[in-house]
């Protein structure tokens, strides 16, 4: 089967209106500040030192700046600008990546189903994630089609009863909020009509840079206005969450600095951190680490993929049930930082919540 992925890519033009293309300058940028050394680097890019040193003073000669310099006793070194285009390369990447593989997954499925007539597929509705990105992985390599739409936790569920997609998947905490969290679905979901699957368990809590600069010990610091925070969108479960979260500790959303903006990954609010373009964000942990950050917990939560219940013992809905209790999908789950697989294609009961 054909794979279609599209990727996001840069172009800069100079005065004339001549364009370049970034992504061999920022796949070398990436591997000196790794590396320390321009030849270290112009191997790992499979490009000679010659043409990774005219690349480097090509791109110098446009912006008018050196985008590396030697340190002492440690190599080659990034310029302040150097860094700026790298880390502002990885909020792209955060920031469109679910959009992208989406429309990726639509263009895909609309190829298979010419090419080979309607070929039955699994359609998965969720917000982006770590662990349903390796699930789709999973699928895929035993060979099911799988059409993924990234979207908010509500949206996901909304499409869920329209009948637009056969999984959906949604969070929700451990503990005295679960009740609250689930009332955000409750118009979507019933327990008559849904099956609910365990999909895996997983920390949330806040990124903050390297050593804790700023010294936040948790959500009470969100307040205070020498904070940048940034936020997941509306309608995503995590920031439903921080907002139970917040009224438990008194703080008014509006009072912090950054509420109002709106990522639709962990891995763009990490970045974010990472670039210094903001101070403190919430999120999985595992974005935390992938961006170098420090992680302070705050709470755990279980993430489900809901289904039809008449639907549950047909074939694609079965495949996936048994994918998610596979050993070597556990296994995927458990090298992600604060992601527990124990329970993964176990129906749950939530008779209670829906």
């Amino acid at each position: 089967m054909l794979k279609v992925e599209i990727r996001p890519d840069w172009i800069l033009r100079d005065a004339q209106g001549a364009p370049t293309a970034l992504p061999a300058l920022l796949a070398l940028l990436a591997d000196v500040s790794e590396t320390g050394s321009i030849s270290a680097a112009a191997k790992n890019s499979r490009m000679s030192y010659r043409h990774a040193w005219g690349l480097l003073q090509r791109f110098s000669e446009q912006f008018g700046t050196e985008l590396v310099h030697k340190v002492r006793g440690q190599g080659t070194a990034l310029t302040p600008l150097a860094e700026k285009l790298i880390w502002a390369d990885r909020r792209i990447a955060a920031r469109l990546t679910p959009l992208l593989d989406s429309l990726a997954s639509e263009l895909q499925q609309e190829l298979a189903r010419v090419l080979a007539g309607d070929a039955q597929r699994l359609r998965l509705t969720a917000s982006h994630g770590f662990a349903v990105a390796a699930l789709v992985a999973q699928l895929r390599e035993q060979g099911l089609t799988v059409d993924i739409q990234y979207r908010s936790s509500t949206e996901a569920v909304a499409a869920l009863a329209r009948g637009e997609c056969d999984l959906a998947g949604f969070h929700l905490p451990i503990g005295k909020f679960e009740q609250a969290a689930a009332a955000k679905h409750r118009p979507w979901l019933d327990n008559e009509r849904h099956a609910f699957l365990h999909l895996a368990s997983r920390a949330q809590g806040l990124f903050v840079a390297p050593g804790n600069p700023k010294g936040v010990t948790g959500l009470a610091d969100l307040a205070r206005r020498d904070l940048r925070f940034v936020n997941r969108q509306q309608g995503s479960g995590t920031r439903v969450l921080l907002e139970l979260l917040l009224g438990e500790e008194g703080i008014d959303p509006a009072s912090i600095v950054g509420h109002d903006s709106a990522e639709f990954t962990h891995a763009a609010v990490a970045a974010y951190v990472a670039s210094g373009m903001a101070d403190v964000s919430f999120g999985v942990e595992t974005a935390a680490r992938r961006f170098g950050l420090d992680f302070i917990p705050v709470c755990r939560e279980r993430y489900f993929l809901a289904c039809d219940r008449s639907a549950l013992g047909e074939p694609l809905l079965a495949a996936a049930a048994q994918a998610m209790a596979d050993d070597a999908y556990r296994a995927a789950l458990a090298a992600l930082p604060g992601y527990d697989g124990t329970l993964s294609g176990k129906e749950a009961d939530l008779a209670t919540l829906f």
